[in-house]
């Protein structure tokens, strides 16, 4: 009667000085795993702008239809972004957007941690697409 006892003892006290097995998670933080999809950013060219041409694939081919373009063309022909907006709350991660885009301009990052009281920061535009990039080595 007092072994089973003193094993669930030997075991609980075993336990107790060893290693924790949960992180404090505020000052501690898991990585995320390699295939993680959070939420996007932009990746910018030579000149600090983005590479998105607006050629429409990623809203096109968006199932929450999460992204709107409004394109416009430069004095050379190029095309670019004149508005690009991206609503963060609608979105699915499902990362068609980044396996559509021919110039490899967005991708998604690995920000798993994002909270908010108000809409207005998860509809995100270009720059804070660009901003995006800093959060995600």
């Amino acid at each position: 009667m007092i072994i089973p006892l003193l094993k669930g003892l030997a075991f609980t006290l075993g336990r107790f000085f060893s290693r924790p097995i949960t992180i404090q998670y505020p000052e501690e933080k898991v990585p995320p795993a390699k295939r993680w999809r959070g939420i996007q950013y932009f990746e910018k060219d030579e000149q600090g702008k983005t590479k998105c041409v607006a050629c429409g694939l990623c809203m096109a081919v968006c199932p929450s239809q999460c992204i709107h373009i409004v394109t416009a063309e430069d004095e050379n022909g190029k095309r670019y972004p004149l508005t690009y907006e991206l609503d963060a709350m609608r979105c699915i991660f499902c990362g068609y957007c980044e396996e559509a885009c021919p110039v490899n301009a967005i991708f998604m990052g690995k920000t798993y941690e994002w909270v908010g009281r108000e809409r207005a920061p998860f509809l995100m535009n270009t720059e804070e697409l660009l901003e995006q990039k800093k959060y995600n080595p």
